[in-house]
């Protein structure tokens, strides 16, 4: 590997990082981006044909050249999760059994709450949602955005009353704006299936 110390080495991870986070969400790998009117657009929601592919390129020959290094750093295995994002087309041919592995790595290299949030998400995708639950319950009951995501696993299990009650949670604890109104609104969607639930 570079020398870590090199600033080369810390400009080239850098820039590795950054250019194939045009893919990635800022936070949990799913709120990205904003429509004009400021609502929030989430990562499977992006119109993917307008990512700057040359940037993505750019970044992903960087990161091979890093990665066929000896020593692997927490830089690294987030560029690596980053580019696996941006490698997939469509969010459905995305490989969530890599990402799990690649934060399994971060685990051991940097464990903190958030990896271990965006851990949950990852592998709700790849293993089902009663599997993303379990890793959930790893990361501290206050952490922020947990709320959201046990939502959208619920929300997968199949749970819509805890899903609904979760988003609203997560609405009222939201950090920004934003994030409250993108919350509240899943919290009214998820309200109204039950609601048409009720009914039929």
């Amino acid at each position: 590997m570079l020398d870590a110390a090199s600033p080369i080495s810390r400009i080239a991870i850098a820039r590795a990082l950054v250019s194939a986070k045009i893919a990635c969400a800022a936070t949990c790998s799913w709120t990205s981006r904003t429509r004009p009117d400021g609502t929030l657009v989430t990562l499977a929601e992006q119109d993917r044909r307008r990512w700057d592919e040359t940037l993505i390129s750019e970044g992903v020959v960087l990161l091979q050249a890093v990665l066929a290094r000896d020593r692997l750093g927490p830089y690294q295995a987030q560029a690596a999760i980053a580019a696996l994002h941006a490698d997939a087309r469509r969010v459905e041919e995305t490989d969530w059994v890599q990402i799990v592995g690649w934060y399994d790595e971060l685990l051991r290299l940097a464990d903190s709450p958030v990896v271990r949030l965006n851990r949950a998400v990852a592998v709700g995708e790849a293993d089902g949602a009663p599997s993303g639950l379990a890793a959930l319950a790893e990361v501290p009951a206050d952490f922020p955005r947990r709320s959201a995501v046990a939502a959208h696993l619920h929300e997968r299990n199949g749970d819509l009353r805890t899903a609904a009650r979760m988003y609203a949670e997560a609405a009222r604890d939201s950090p920004s704006e934003q994030e409250r109104a993108h919350q509240t609104r899943q919290a009214a969607r998820v309200n109204q299936l039950l609601r048409e639930e009720t009914i039929g």
